[in-house]
């Protein structure tokens, strides 16, 4: 159902329960990565989810950055996750760090430790594995479990103060290790790692864990509700106790939900980073990937991604989403938004042996059926005009309309052509064509009626040369990220990306922006591009096998 142009969903449900019961008489949420790497697509529904939401009710949405691993982080990411919200259309109330709150998170592992619910344990992280049990198993206690309150503070002050070397020591909760819940069985909580972070610097050799650093910067924030994909649901038992047992009073409301699966896409940082290794991709903005970063490059409109995860919808339940219907939202947007061009990805020289040599003229052609209000595109013609390769053929099949010896052709808002001989070089490739044009049939039409079956687009003589890049799918697998590393680098589609050198687009679109070529799909100017060199991405062709189900 909708509300005020923001739709409701389970989590709105929840919500409108706990407000109508007094339970809360706020929303707080927050998007919390960590920023150990770019963000996907994934991450554009947990961004669309927290913020709509604190929006659907008047409240506040914050940008907190959980940096409790410094050897995964870095300041590049930081960056890169402010731009990505930005760019979706969202404005973070605050930005905090997870960093901003290790005093506060240390005073809260002292009070457990005064508690005597977390101790000092000397076991490796092997055995920690080993005693922790199984599914079906038990786990069983460590046999520093039963340190005094004493000495677990004084262990803890010299872990902190530097006296041991990384893993030697952690500090653990101590909950129960017989729980069918193995998140609850005496979870780690501080580490030590001798490494500077990018915004303590060398202040801290210990650093909290994500699942003790995270429930308690919520609460410090005043977040009521912590919402997340369904991979943290049996976190929740583990949130909530470490809330509970530090003593906060109004606690966040955890509330979890499937995470978006996409056809015929990675999004694992590792996976991702193989593929740069090996030169598959040119880097996290590559437009193959599912980083919104890639998209925003390929040209995908921020206000298509918000619409295909609203199209998505908001679930507990698993399922996987075709990537044509993020396409077909993309192409929706552009169809709407985009002026039209006409380019020539790969020119074939046509002379009009009956046009004058010392002649010009120009022909408009509208930038949008739709949308007057866009103007048009002032092509100039002339007696070397240029179409694309593939509208000739020497010996075309049956309903073929388009350019052969003897045929006559509409030129998308100029006149009719009829093709008269071609050139051909020493390999029989054709190199040019010979025509004679109608000048009775400028603007495409006719004055004695007859008919022509067949219009394409074409290219000026004071056309710009530029570059051209053809991006596809990298996968033609539903789920790539299953495979194999050396499966999946041999995998990629080799036509993922063909780039083109001779193209021809008019001088206006050449400045850069987002067009629809004409017959040739929508496209948008690459960070690449300069004025010397136009370079484009084809963000997504016109047409699509996409069906909807």
């Amino acid at each position: 159902m909708e509300d005020n142009g923001l739709y409701s969903n389970f989590i709105h449900d929840f919500i409108d329960e706990d407000l109508a019961a007094g339970v809360n008489s706020r929303v707080q949420t927050r998007f919390p990565p960590e920023p150990n790497s770019y963000l996907h697509i994934g991450h554009a529904k947990a961004i669309c989810i927290n913020f709509v939401t604190a929006e659907k009710y008047g409240g506040v949405c914050n940008l907190r950055l959980d940096d409790t691993n410094p050897t995964k982080e870095d300041v590049e990411y930081v960056e890169a996750i402010k731009s990505d919200i930005e760019w979706l259309g969202f404005h973070a109330a605050n930005v905090y760090y997870a960093s901003e709150y290790f005093d506060f998170i240390y005073e809260c592992a002292v009070k457990l430790i005064e508690k005597g619910k977390a101790y000092v344990d000397d076991l490796t992280a092997d055995e920690i594995r080993e005693y922790r049990g199984t599914l079906t198993e038990p786990g069983k206690n460590s046999p520093y479990r039963e340190r005094s309150v004493e000495e677990n503070l004084r262990l803890f002050k010299e872990m902190t103060d530097g006296k041991y070397a990384d893993g030697e020591k952690v500090l653990r909760a101590k909950i129960d290790m017989a729980s069918p819940n193995m998140n609850m069985r005496d979870p780690v909580i501080y580490r030590i790692l001798h490494v500077s972070h990018h915004q303590t610097g060398d202040k801290w050799c210990v650093y909290p864990m994500y699942d003790f650093a995270h429930p308690l910067s919520d609460a410090k924030e005043g977040v009521t509700y912590s919402l997340c994909s369904l991979e943290f649901e049996n976190h929740r038992p583990l949130y909530d106790w470490f809330i509970k047992e530090i003593g906060f009073s109004e606690p966040p409301r955890q509330i979890e939900f499937a995470r978006l699966n996409l056809t015929r896409c990675l999004t694992s940082k590792r996976k991702n980073i193989l593929l740069m290794k090996n030169g598959l991709v040119s880097g996290w903005d590559d437009p193959r990937l599912a980083t919104i970063c890639g998209m925003r490059r390929r040209g995908y409109p921020a206000k298509a991604l918000r619409t295909f995860i609203e199209k998505v919808g908001v679930s507990k339940a698993y399922s996987v989403v075709d990537y044509g219907l993020l396409e077909a939202c993309v192409r929706d947007e552009l169809n709407e938004s985009a002026p039209r061009t006409l380019a020539v990805l790969e020119p074939l020289k046509v002379i009009i042996d009956n046009y004058p040599a010392d002649k010009t003229e120009q022909i408009e052609v509208e930038r949008h059926p739709d949308h007057p209000e866009m103007g048009v595109s002032r092509l100039t013609f002339g007696r070397e005009i240029y179409i694309e390769k593939s509208d000739f053929m020497k010996e075309p099949p049956k309903k073929y309309f388009r350019m052969f010896p003897g045929n006559e052709v509409r030129l998308k808002g100029a006149y009719f052509l009829t093709c008269v001989s071609y050139e051909e070089d020493e390999n029989g490739e054709v190199t040019a064509l010979h025509c004679t044009y109608d000048p009775a049939t400028r603007g495409g039409d006719s004055p004695d009626g007859r008919k022509v079956k067949g219009t394409i687009h074409w290219a000026g003589p004071d056309s710009v040369k530029a570059e051209v890049r053809l991006y596809g799918q990298l996968y033609d697998i539903d789920n790539p990220g299953a495979l194999p590393d050396e499966e999946l680098c041999a995998a990629v589609l080799p036509d993922s990306l063909t780039v083109l050198q001779d193209a021809l687009v008019e001088p206006a679109a050449a400045a850069g922006g987002t067009w629809q070529f004409v017959r040739n799909g929508y496209f948008c100017a690459d960070p690449d591009s300069t004025p010397e060199h136009p370079v484009f991405n084809r963000t997504v062709q016109l047409n699509s096998s996409y069906k909807p189900k």
